[in-house]
Protein backbone atom coordinates (compact mmCIF):
# COMPACT_ATOMS: atom_id res chain seq x y z
CA UNK A 1 0.00 0.00 0.00
CA UNK A 2 1.34 3.60 -0.85
CA UNK A 3 2.10 6.12 2.45
CA UNK A 4 -1.16 7.71 2.04
CA UNK A 5 -2.91 4.63 2.09
CA UNK A 6 -0.89 3.59 5.20
CA UNK A 7 -2.27 6.69 6.84
CA UNK A 8 -5.68 6.33 5.54
CA UNK A 9 -5.54 2.87 7.22
CA UNK A 10 -4.02 3.85 10.27
CA UNK A 11 -7.09 6.39 11.12
CA UNK A 12 -9.13 3.90 10.57
CA UNK A 13 -7.22 1.79 13.33
CA UNK A 14 -5.91 -0.61 10.73
CA UNK A 15 -6.12 -4.09 10.44
CA UNK A 16 -6.62 -5.35 14.10
CA UNK A 17 -5.49 -8.87 14.47
CA UNK A 18 -5.92 -11.12 18.05
CA UNK A 19 -4.22 -13.11 19.41
CA UNK A 20 -6.87 -16.90 20.57
CA UNK A 21 -6.36 -19.98 21.96
CA UNK A 22 -6.82 -22.77 19.39
CA UNK A 23 -8.22 -25.19 19.31
CA UNK A 24 -6.65 -28.12 17.53
CA UNK A 25 -6.52 -32.21 16.81
CA UNK A 26 -4.83 -34.26 19.84
CA UNK A 27 -2.59 -36.13 17.77
CA UNK A 28 -2.58 -39.13 20.00
CA UNK A 29 -6.23 -39.47 19.43
CA UNK A 30 -6.34 -39.61 15.27
CA UNK A 31 -5.12 -41.42 12.89
CA UNK A 32 -2.79 -38.99 11.70
CA UNK A 33 -3.43 -34.80 11.36
CA UNK A 34 -2.89 -35.55 7.75
CA UNK A 35 -6.00 -37.92 7.71
CA UNK A 36 -8.53 -35.48 9.62
CA UNK A 37 -7.97 -32.24 7.34
CA UNK A 38 -9.70 -31.49 4.48
CA UNK A 39 -9.93 -28.56 1.68
CA UNK A 40 -11.88 -25.58 2.23
CA UNK A 41 -15.75 -26.52 2.48
CA UNK A 42 -16.56 -25.34 -1.07
CA UNK A 43 -13.30 -26.94 -2.90
CA UNK A 44 -14.74 -30.46 -1.75
CA UNK A 45 -15.21 -31.34 -5.64
CA UNK A 46 -14.16 -34.63 -6.74
CA UNK A 47 -17.29 -37.40 -7.13
CA UNK A 48 -16.27 -38.87 -4.36
CA UNK A 49 -14.59 -36.73 -2.24
CA UNK A 50 -16.88 -36.25 0.71
CA UNK A 51 -17.20 -39.63 0.75
CA UNK A 52 -13.26 -40.21 1.07
CA UNK A 53 -12.83 -37.69 3.78
CA UNK A 54 -15.37 -38.87 5.67
CA UNK A 55 -13.99 -42.11 5.20
CA UNK A 56 -9.87 -41.25 5.81
CA UNK A 57 -11.00 -40.97 9.72
CA UNK A 58 -13.83 -40.86 11.73
CA UNK A 59 -13.06 -37.71 13.17
CA UNK A 60 -12.07 -35.80 9.62
CA UNK A 61 -13.10 -32.01 9.58
CA UNK A 62 -15.66 -32.59 7.10
CA UNK A 63 -17.72 -34.15 9.30
CA UNK A 64 -17.98 -30.34 11.22
CA UNK A 65 -17.68 -28.10 7.78
CA UNK A 66 -20.03 -30.16 5.89
CA UNK A 67 -22.22 -32.46 7.80
CA UNK A 68 -24.52 -34.63 6.10
CA UNK A 69 -28.62 -35.02 7.24
CA UNK A 70 -31.31 -34.47 5.23
CA UNK A 71 -32.34 -31.34 5.98
CA UNK A 72 -30.27 -28.07 6.69
CA UNK A 73 -31.49 -27.80 10.22
CA UNK A 74 -30.21 -32.06 10.86
CA UNK A 75 -26.90 -30.69 9.45
CA UNK A 76 -26.56 -28.08 11.86
CA UNK A 77 -27.35 -30.15 14.79
CA UNK A 78 -25.07 -32.74 13.69
CA UNK A 79 -22.19 -30.90 13.21
CA UNK A 80 -22.77 -29.07 16.85
CA UNK A 81 -23.55 -32.34 19.05
CA UNK A 82 -20.20 -33.19 17.20
CA UNK A 83 -18.33 -31.00 17.85
CA UNK A 84 -19.49 -30.99 21.40
CA UNK A 85 -18.31 -34.89 21.88
CA UNK A 86 -15.31 -34.03 20.31
CA UNK A 87 -14.61 -31.99 22.94
CA UNK A 88 -15.71 -34.21 25.46
CA UNK A 89 -13.68 -37.15 24.11
CA UNK A 90 -10.37 -35.12 24.28
CA UNK A 91 -10.35 -35.37 20.30
CA UNK A 92 -9.98 -31.21 19.94
CA UNK A 93 -8.15 -30.07 22.77
CA UNK A 94 -7.85 -26.10 23.35
CA UNK A 95 -4.28 -24.48 23.48
CA UNK A 96 -3.29 -23.49 26.94
CA UNK A 97 -2.61 -19.54 26.52
CA UNK A 98 -3.53 -17.17 23.43
CA UNK A 99 -1.18 -16.66 20.52
CA UNK A 100 -1.33 -16.28 16.90
CA UNK A 101 -0.64 -19.13 14.77
CA UNK A 102 2.31 -19.02 12.06
CA UNK A 103 0.96 -21.38 8.92
CA UNK A 104 3.77 -22.92 6.82
CA UNK A 105 2.54 -24.46 3.44
CA UNK A 106 5.08 -26.02 1.14
CA UNK A 107 4.95 -28.47 -2.08
CA UNK A 108 7.87 -29.96 -2.70
CA UNK A 109 10.56 -27.61 -3.80
CA UNK A 110 8.66 -25.01 -5.36
CA UNK A 111 5.44 -23.15 -3.93
CA UNK A 112 5.63 -21.73 -0.58
CA UNK A 113 3.41 -19.80 1.60
CA UNK A 114 3.76 -18.25 5.24
CA UNK A 115 1.08 -16.66 6.89
CA UNK A 116 -0.34 -15.25 10.17
CA UNK A 117 -3.58 -17.52 11.64
CA UNK A 118 -5.30 -14.80 14.54
CA UNK A 119 -8.61 -13.63 15.18
CA UNK A 120 -9.23 -10.46 12.58
CA UNK A 121 -11.74 -7.67 13.73
CA UNK A 122 -14.62 -7.96 11.55
CA UNK A 123 -15.05 -4.69 9.20
CA UNK A 124 -17.56 -3.11 6.65
CA UNK A 125 -16.45 -2.70 3.49
CA UNK A 126 -16.90 1.25 3.65
CA UNK A 127 -14.19 1.16 6.06
CA UNK A 128 -11.66 0.24 3.46
CA UNK A 129 -9.56 -2.05 5.35
CA UNK A 130 -10.90 -5.95 4.68
CA UNK A 131 -11.56 -5.85 0.74
CA UNK A 132 -14.12 -8.08 -1.14
CA UNK A 133 -13.46 -8.43 -4.99
CA UNK A 134 -16.26 -10.86 -5.60
CA UNK A 135 -20.18 -10.58 -5.18
CA UNK A 136 -21.02 -13.56 -2.85
CA UNK A 137 -24.94 -15.42 -2.94
CA UNK A 138 -27.24 -15.42 -0.19
CA UNK A 139 -28.09 -18.52 0.31
CA UNK A 140 -24.38 -19.59 0.79
CA UNK A 141 -24.14 -17.29 3.29
CA UNK A 142 -27.24 -18.19 5.19
CA UNK A 143 -25.91 -21.52 5.06
CA UNK A 144 -22.23 -20.68 6.33
CA UNK A 145 -24.09 -18.37 9.26
CA UNK A 146 -26.70 -21.04 10.34
CA UNK A 147 -23.65 -23.36 10.75
CA UNK A 148 -21.58 -20.97 12.80
CA UNK A 149 -24.52 -20.05 15.38
CA UNK A 150 -25.07 -23.91 15.51
CA UNK A 151 -21.19 -24.67 16.60
CA UNK A 152 -20.46 -21.21 17.56
CA UNK A 153 -17.12 -21.38 16.44
CA UNK A 154 -14.62 -20.67 13.31
CA UNK A 155 -14.35 -23.55 11.96
CA UNK A 156 -11.42 -22.75 8.97
CA UNK A 157 -9.68 -19.45 8.41
CA UNK A 158 -10.49 -17.63 5.70
CA UNK A 159 -7.24 -16.90 3.16
CA UNK A 160 -6.50 -12.88 3.02
CA UNK A 161 -3.57 -10.98 1.61
CA UNK A 162 -1.85 -7.85 2.13
CA UNK A 163 0.76 -6.18 0.56
CA UNK A 164 4.31 -5.46 2.68
CA UNK A 165 7.10 -3.55 1.32
CA UNK A 166 9.41 -6.96 0.02
CA UNK A 167 11.44 -6.40 3.14
CA UNK A 168 11.63 -8.01 6.42
CA UNK A 169 8.97 -6.00 8.52
CA UNK A 170 7.72 -6.96 11.26
CA UNK A 171 5.52 -9.54 10.78
CA UNK A 172 8.06 -11.16 8.32
CA UNK A 173 10.79 -10.54 11.24
CA UNK A 174 8.70 -12.68 13.71
CA UNK A 175 7.44 -15.38 10.97
CA UNK A 176 10.04 -16.20 10.52
CA UNK A 177 12.30 -15.83 13.59
CA UNK A 178 9.30 -18.10 14.87
CA UNK A 179 10.10 -20.81 11.83
CA UNK A 180 13.45 -21.50 13.45
CA UNK A 181 11.93 -23.30 16.61
CA UNK A 182 10.14 -26.31 16.70
CA UNK A 183 6.81 -26.59 14.92
CA UNK A 184 3.23 -27.38 17.19
CA UNK A 185 3.05 -29.79 14.26
CA UNK A 186 4.34 -31.11 10.99
CA UNK A 187 2.27 -33.57 8.29
CA UNK A 188 2.26 -33.44 4.69
CA UNK A 189 -1.42 -33.59 2.57
CA UNK A 190 -2.61 -36.84 -0.30
CA UNK A 191 -1.83 -33.70 -2.35
CA UNK A 192 1.67 -33.70 -1.58
CA UNK A 193 1.67 -30.01 0.57
CA UNK A 194 3.65 -30.37 3.78
CA UNK A 195 2.05 -27.99 6.67
CA UNK A 196 3.64 -26.93 9.45
CA UNK A 197 1.97 -24.92 12.55
CA UNK A 198 3.88 -22.74 15.24
CA UNK A 199 2.53 -20.57 18.12
CA UNK A 200 3.43 -17.11 18.92
CA UNK A 201 3.05 -16.06 22.54
CA UNK A 202 5.37 -13.93 23.40
CA UNK A 203 4.05 -10.65 24.32
CA UNK A 204 6.61 -8.61 22.35
CA UNK A 205 6.24 -10.56 19.29
CA UNK A 206 2.50 -10.33 19.11
CA UNK A 207 2.54 -6.33 19.79
CA UNK A 208 5.24 -6.21 16.74
CA UNK A 209 3.13 -8.32 14.56
CA UNK A 210 -0.32 -6.14 15.64
CA UNK A 211 1.49 -2.95 15.24
CA UNK A 212 2.66 -3.86 12.17
CA UNK A 213 -0.36 -4.99 10.59
CA UNK A 214 -2.29 -2.02 11.74
CA UNK A 215 -0.56 -0.03 8.45
CA UNK A 216 -1.56 -2.82 6.21
CA UNK A 217 -5.03 -3.38 3.84
CA UNK A 218 -6.28 -6.43 2.96
CA UNK A 219 -7.78 -8.31 0.10
CA UNK A 220 -10.09 -11.17 0.42
CA UNK A 221 -8.25 -13.87 -1.96
CA UNK A 222 -10.47 -16.96 -0.18
CA UNK A 223 -13.88 -16.64 1.70
CA UNK A 224 -16.06 -14.14 0.63
CA UNK A 225 -18.85 -15.75 1.72
CA UNK A 226 -17.12 -16.48 5.15
CA UNK A 227 -16.68 -12.80 5.49
CA UNK A 228 -20.06 -12.22 5.08
CA UNK A 229 -20.98 -14.49 7.47
CA UNK A 230 -18.92 -13.07 9.91
CA UNK A 231 -20.55 -9.46 8.98
CA UNK A 232 -24.02 -10.91 9.56
CA UNK A 233 -23.23 -13.07 12.83
CA UNK A 234 -21.54 -9.61 14.50
CA UNK A 235 -24.60 -7.52 13.64
CA UNK A 236 -26.83 -10.50 14.89
CA UNK A 237 -24.58 -10.55 18.28
CA UNK A 238 -23.86 -6.61 19.02
CA UNK A 239 -20.40 -5.64 20.09
CA UNK A 240 -18.50 -5.92 21.99
CA UNK A 241 -18.65 -9.70 21.98
CA UNK A 242 -16.21 -12.67 20.89
CA UNK A 243 -18.48 -12.30 17.34
CA UNK A 244 -16.71 -8.80 16.39
CA UNK A 245 -14.12 -10.84 15.34
CA UNK A 246 -13.01 -14.19 12.74
CA UNK A 247 -10.25 -16.33 12.16
CA UNK A 248 -8.17 -15.77 9.15
CA UNK A 249 -5.09 -16.39 7.65
CA UNK A 250 -3.23 -13.35 6.31
CA UNK A 251 -0.32 -13.53 3.70
CA UNK A 252 1.95 -11.32 2.62
CA UNK A 253 2.11 -11.77 -1.22
CA UNK A 254 4.55 -9.34 -1.84
CA UNK A 255 6.59 -11.87 0.17
CA UNK A 256 5.08 -14.98 -0.44
CA UNK A 257 3.30 -14.51 -3.91
CA UNK A 258 0.06 -17.06 -4.28
CA UNK A 259 -1.76 -18.64 -7.28
CA UNK A 260 -4.65 -17.20 -8.81
CA UNK A 261 -6.59 -19.35 -10.95
CA UNK A 262 -9.75 -19.70 -12.21
CA UNK A 263 -13.23 -21.20 -11.04
CA UNK A 264 -14.96 -23.59 -13.56
CA UNK A 265 -18.74 -23.19 -14.55
CA UNK A 266 -20.60 -26.66 -14.97
CA UNK A 267 -24.15 -25.85 -16.29
CA UNK A 268 -26.65 -28.58 -15.43
CA UNK A 269 -29.21 -29.52 -17.97
CA UNK A 270 -27.73 -27.69 -20.63
CA UNK A 271 -25.95 -30.09 -23.26
CA UNK A 272 -23.49 -29.20 -25.18
CA UNK A 273 -24.96 -28.82 -28.86
CA UNK A 274 -27.53 -26.87 -27.17
CA UNK A 275 -24.77 -24.15 -25.56
CA UNK A 276 -23.17 -24.24 -28.88
CA UNK A 277 -25.98 -23.79 -31.16
CA UNK A 278 -27.25 -20.44 -28.73
CA UNK A 279 -23.56 -19.34 -29.65
CA UNK A 280 -24.30 -19.14 -33.69
CA UNK A 281 -23.78 -15.43 -34.83
CA UNK A 282 -22.44 -14.20 -31.43
CA UNK A 283 -19.03 -15.83 -30.54
CA UNK A 284 -16.54 -17.84 -32.58
CA UNK A 285 -16.39 -21.48 -31.79
CA UNK A 286 -13.54 -23.73 -32.54
CA UNK A 287 -13.75 -27.10 -31.87
CA UNK A 288 -10.16 -28.64 -30.89
CA UNK A 289 -9.73 -32.17 -30.67
CA UNK A 290 -6.54 -32.53 -28.27
CA UNK A 291 -6.05 -33.16 -24.71
CA UNK A 292 -6.73 -30.95 -21.72
CA UNK A 293 -3.43 -29.28 -21.36
CA UNK A 294 -3.17 -28.85 -24.83
CA UNK A 295 -6.98 -27.09 -24.93
CA UNK A 296 -5.84 -24.71 -21.85
CA UNK A 297 -2.87 -23.55 -23.46
CA UNK A 298 -5.02 -22.91 -26.51
CA UNK A 299 -7.53 -20.70 -24.23
CA UNK A 300 -4.66 -18.32 -22.66
CA UNK A 301 -3.64 -17.75 -25.97
CA UNK A 302 -6.73 -16.92 -27.15
CA UNK A 303 -7.39 -14.81 -23.39
CA UNK A 304 -4.39 -12.73 -24.31
CA UNK A 305 -6.62 -11.15 -27.27
CA UNK A 306 -10.12 -10.61 -25.50
CA UNK A 307 -12.72 -12.71 -23.71
CA UNK A 308 -12.57 -16.70 -24.30
CA UNK A 309 -13.99 -19.78 -23.08
CA UNK A 310 -13.61 -23.51 -22.88
CA UNK A 311 -16.87 -25.60 -23.51
CA UNK A 312 -16.75 -29.17 -22.55
CA UNK A 313 -18.75 -31.95 -21.82
CA UNK A 314 -19.05 -34.10 -25.29
CA UNK A 315 -15.60 -35.36 -25.81
CA UNK A 316 -14.30 -32.34 -27.09
CA UNK A 317 -13.61 -28.96 -26.36
CA UNK A 318 -15.20 -25.92 -28.01
CA UNK A 319 -12.76 -22.80 -27.76
CA UNK A 320 -15.36 -19.78 -27.82
CA UNK A 321 -14.10 -16.36 -28.18
CA UNK A 322 -14.21 -12.90 -30.66
CA UNK A 323 -17.24 -12.01 -29.49
CA UNK A 324 -19.68 -9.68 -31.22
CA UNK A 325 -19.03 -6.04 -30.19
CA UNK A 326 -22.76 -5.17 -30.57
CA UNK A 327 -23.54 -7.68 -28.61
CA UNK A 328 -21.75 -6.69 -25.29
CA UNK A 329 -22.75 -3.24 -25.86
CA UNK A 330 -26.25 -4.47 -25.31
CA UNK A 331 -25.91 -6.78 -22.49
CA UNK A 332 -22.20 -5.69 -20.45
CA UNK A 333 -23.52 -2.75 -17.71
CA UNK A 334 -21.47 0.56 -18.72
CA UNK A 335 -21.22 1.96 -15.01
CA UNK A 336 -18.28 -0.10 -14.33
CA UNK A 337 -14.64 0.83 -15.14
CA UNK A 338 -13.41 -1.00 -18.13
CA UNK A 339 -11.30 -3.12 -16.37
CA UNK A 340 -14.54 -4.65 -14.82
CA UNK A 341 -16.44 -4.78 -18.49
CA UNK A 342 -13.92 -6.50 -20.21
CA UNK A 343 -13.11 -9.32 -17.86
CA UNK A 344 -14.13 -12.59 -18.93
CA UNK A 345 -16.17 -13.61 -15.74
CA UNK A 346 -18.17 -10.18 -16.23
CA UNK A 347 -19.14 -11.05 -19.86
CA UNK A 348 -19.87 -14.44 -19.27
CA UNK A 349 -22.83 -13.39 -16.83
CA UNK A 350 -23.88 -10.52 -18.36
CA UNK A 351 -23.78 -12.30 -21.89
CA UNK A 352 -23.89 -15.99 -21.59
CA UNK A 353 -25.56 -16.70 -18.40
CA UNK A 354 -28.05 -14.00 -18.58
CA UNK A 355 -28.76 -13.16 -21.86
CA UNK A 356 -27.62 -16.50 -24.40
CA UNK A 357 -28.72 -19.06 -22.26
CA UNK A 358 -30.75 -17.71 -19.78
CA UNK A 359 -29.44 -19.42 -16.35
CA UNK A 360 -29.36 -17.63 -12.76
CA UNK A 361 -26.03 -17.26 -11.67
CA UNK A 362 -27.27 -17.89 -8.26
CA UNK A 363 -29.39 -21.12 -9.17
CA UNK A 364 -27.21 -24.03 -7.32
CA UNK A 365 -29.89 -26.37 -9.84
CA UNK A 366 -28.66 -24.85 -12.67
CA UNK A 367 -25.14 -23.87 -12.51
CA UNK A 368 -22.51 -25.13 -9.93
CA UNK A 369 -18.98 -23.56 -9.39
CA UNK A 370 -16.18 -26.07 -9.13
CA UNK A 371 -12.41 -25.25 -8.88
CA UNK A 372 -10.72 -28.48 -10.47
CA UNK A 373 -10.47 -28.08 -14.23
CA UNK A 374 -10.60 -32.07 -14.97
CA UNK A 375 -13.22 -32.73 -12.49
CA UNK A 376 -15.41 -29.86 -14.09
CA UNK A 377 -15.17 -32.12 -17.31
CA UNK A 378 -15.59 -34.91 -16.38
CA UNK A 379 -18.79 -34.27 -14.17
CA UNK A 380 -20.44 -32.57 -17.25
CA UNK A 381 -19.37 -35.53 -19.18
CA UNK A 382 -20.62 -38.24 -16.73
CA UNK A 383 -23.88 -35.61 -16.57
CA UNK A 384 -24.95 -34.42 -20.06
CA UNK A 385 -23.99 -31.06 -18.92
CA UNK A 386 -21.81 -28.16 -20.12
CA UNK A 387 -18.46 -27.16 -18.74
CA UNK A 388 -17.17 -23.43 -18.97
CA UNK A 389 -13.34 -23.42 -18.44
CA UNK A 390 -12.34 -20.06 -17.19
CA UNK A 391 -8.82 -18.34 -17.30
CA UNK A 392 -7.24 -16.92 -14.34
CA UNK A 393 -7.40 -12.93 -13.21
CA UNK A 394 -4.01 -11.48 -12.58
CA UNK A 395 -3.93 -10.51 -8.90
CA UNK A 396 -3.20 -7.01 -9.75
CA UNK A 397 -6.68 -6.43 -11.56
CA UNK A 398 -7.91 -8.13 -8.85
CA UNK A 399 -6.69 -5.73 -6.12
CA UNK A 400 -6.94 -2.69 -8.65
CA UNK A 401 -10.83 -3.10 -8.79
CA UNK A 402 -10.96 -4.23 -4.94
CA UNK A 403 -9.49 -0.60 -4.47
CA UNK A 404 -11.94 0.86 -6.33
CA UNK A 405 -14.82 -0.99 -4.26
CA UNK A 406 -15.52 -2.62 -7.56
CA UNK A 407 -16.42 -6.01 -7.48
CA UNK A 408 -15.86 -8.58 -9.55
CA UNK A 409 -19.03 -11.16 -10.49
CA UNK A 410 -19.21 -14.17 -7.76
CA UNK A 411 -16.67 -17.07 -8.43
CA UNK A 412 -13.93 -15.27 -10.60
CA UNK A 413 -11.14 -16.26 -8.42
CA UNK A 414 -9.38 -19.10 -7.05
CA UNK A 415 -6.45 -17.67 -5.05
CA UNK A 416 -4.24 -20.63 -3.26
CA UNK A 417 -2.76 -22.70 -1.82
CA UNK A 418 -5.54 -22.34 0.41
CA UNK A 419 -5.39 -23.30 3.87
CA UNK A 420 -6.30 -26.67 4.94
CA UNK A 421 -9.22 -27.03 7.23
CA UNK A 422 -8.81 -28.68 10.52
CA UNK A 423 -5.11 -27.59 11.53
CA UNK A 424 -6.55 -24.93 14.13
CA UNK A 425 -9.98 -23.84 14.98
CA UNK A 426 -11.59 -21.23 16.58
CA UNK A 427 -14.73 -21.28 19.30
CA UNK A 428 -16.76 -18.37 20.42
CA UNK A 429 -18.71 -19.53 23.67
CA UNK A 430 -16.01 -19.60 25.91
Amino acid sequence: MNTAGHQEATARRGLELTPFRGLRYAPDRVGSLAAVTSPPYDVVVRPDGLHHLQDADPYNIVRLILPQADTADARNDQAATTLRRWLSEGVLTTDPEPGLYVYEQREGEGMLQRGIIGALRVTEPSEGLVLPHEDVMPHVVADRAALMRATSANLEPLLLTYRGNGTATDTTAVIERTIEGPPLFATTTEDGFSHRLWSITDPADLARVQSDLTLRQALIADGHHRWATYRRLRAEHGSPSPWDYGLVLLVDTARYPLRVRAIHRLLHDLPVPDALAALDGHFRVRRLEVPLAEALEALADAACAGNAYLLAGDGAFHLVDDPDPALLDRTIPTDRPAAWRTLDATVLHATLLAHIWHIPEDDPTRIAYIHDTAATVKKAESDGGTAVLMHPVREDVVRDLARQGVTMPRKSTSFGPKPASGLVLRTLDG
